[in-house]
């Protein structure tokens, strides 16, 4: 690593380059909890600078993790065999927004919501839109396939990004993609890239693909006297032709711990509850929203109430937010995945967990996006305690198996990174993750972009 280090000294200013283990300490987590010391943290500010940086550590074998804010809960920018931490701090720039052909291009350092806000004031957003929004940076979006509450109408960011330029590691830019909502030549290596968590190629830039704001929205919230009712109540509304552009689900467990913070008033048999928005022109959507809430009714349906003003929208989405700051407050190291099962698997999904947070005393609470199945599996425990940990990791290992053998799969939206490697094998066959070991050496054959993530 020395003599790596003594070659990024030629192409990095003193403040570019940080060598010193006190300078370099802060860019070695991420929401994980997980911490690992760079040798090294450099803030390019241009690709060839990149470019350089990468062909160095390729000829001497140094690792090179590319980092955004850290938001990430699986350990994915946790530099585990040191080297080279890469900052995209610098990149923070909006290059071309084109109104007309409806894309945005920007550089993988800026944040979502610079371009969410960027992008209203000519009436359009971008649709992925993680809890994170504020703060996380569209590389990191990218590198794990973020989604959010929108992505139930709107999709992923595999759904909303044409193109692409990268890094490989060998230090050569590519471009991906196209400017285009269609083309059909070559190999989609955009989508390849995105997703991949950041051991392919390291993304500089991207082209987004913008969506109009809708005229209004509608806002409802139902509570329900069982998760089964709650579930047949998500089947019922996505089998109809509207399709809603938010379905957030809450359980029981989540629910009594927003009780016992006491901010919001719950129905006292309210097991389960769920969240919904529509959008679309203003003078269809209280038809739009008639249609949802006649959808969401049962016979186990406890009430459900629509918004009509902005302070009544405000006091729906309470609920909802009041759930993060509470669980943090409980376990402000608490393991949370996002696994996501096919709708109808949710009951037995959340009555599993029911049995093992009894099972093994751990406090477990659920919610999600789930309209697309997409579950946030809490843990509410404290990593420290030895005996919790323990039993923490079998809860684990039963949920994911559990989540494969349901038609499932392990991640959503915060991908794989280090937390869930172990079980890759369980939802990949052997053919297919030898091809994908395949692809990982044409792109990088020294195994220095971001190693030991994903497999």
């Amino acid at each position: 690593m020395n003599l790596a280090a003594n070659q990024l000294k030629q192409f990095f200013s003193n403040e570019e380059l940080l060598t010193e283990p006190e300078q370099c300490w802060a860019y070695g987590y991420d929401n994980s909890m997980q911490h690992a010391l760079p040798d090294a943290v450099i803030s390019p500010k241009t690709t060839q600078q990149i470019q350089q940086a990468i062909k160095i550590c390729h000829e001497h074998k140094v690792p090179f993790t590319v980092r955004g804010r850290g938001t990430n809960t699986t350990g994915a920018v946790v530099p585990i065999n040191g080297g080279v931490v890469c900052v995209l701090e610098n990149f923070n720039q909006i290059l071309e927004l084109n109104i007309a052909d409806r894309y945005i291009v920007v550089q993988a350092g800026i944040t979502n919501q610079a371009i969410q806000d960027y992008a209203k004031k000519e009436g359009f957003f971008w649709a992925p839109d993680p809890t994170s929004s504020s703060y996380c940076t569209i590389g990191g979006n990218l590198a794990c396939n973020a989604g959010g509450p929108r992505a139930i109408k709107y999709g992923t960011c595999r759904e909303n990004v044409l193109g692409l330029k990268a890094i490989t590691g060998f230090g050569d830019e590519i471009t991906t993609g196209v400017y285009t909502t269609k083309g059909a030549v070559g190999y989609d290596l955009t989508r390849l890239l995105v997703g991949s968590e950041g051991t392919l190629a390291i993304t500089t830039e991207a082209i987004l693909k913008l969506t109009p704001l809708p005229e209004a929205k509608a806002t409802l919230q139902a509570y329900y006297k069982n998760i089964a009712a709650a579930t047949d109540a998500i089947a019922n509304i996505m089998r109809q032709p509207i399709t809603p552009c938010v379905l957030e689900f809450i359980d029981n467990n989540c629910l009594e711990i927003i009780r016992q913070a006491g901010k919001v008033s719950l129905p006292a048999d309210a097991q389960a509850m769920l969240l919904f928005e529509v959008d679309g022109p203003k003078n269809q959507i209280s038809q739009l929203a008639e249609s949802i809430k006649l959808s969401a009714q049962n016979k186990d349906l406890i009430k459900i109430e629509l918004a009509k003003t902005e302070s009544e929208i405000a006091t729906l989405w309470q609920t909802r937010k009041a759930l993060s700051p509470a669980l943090r407050q409980i376990a402000p190291k608490k393991i949370n995945e996002d696994v996501v099962v096919p709708v109808s698997k949710i009951p037995e999904l959340i009555q599993t967990l029911d049995q093992l947070a009894q099972e093994y005393q751990i406090k477990i609470v659920n919610f999600g996006h789930a309209g697309n199945g997409n579950i946030h599996v809490n843990l509410l425990i404290n990593p420290d305690d030895k005996k919790q940990a323990e039993a923490a990791e079998i809860c684990l290992d039963k949920l994911f198996r559990l989540v494969i053998k349901l038609k499932g799969t392990l991640s959503g939206e915060h991908g794989v990174g280090l937390a869930k490697k172990a079980f890759v094998p369980l939802a990949i066959d052997p053919v297919s993750l030898e091809l994908m070991h395949k692809i990982k050496q044409q792109f990088d054959p020294n195994n220095i972009l971001n190693p030991g993530k994903a497999f």
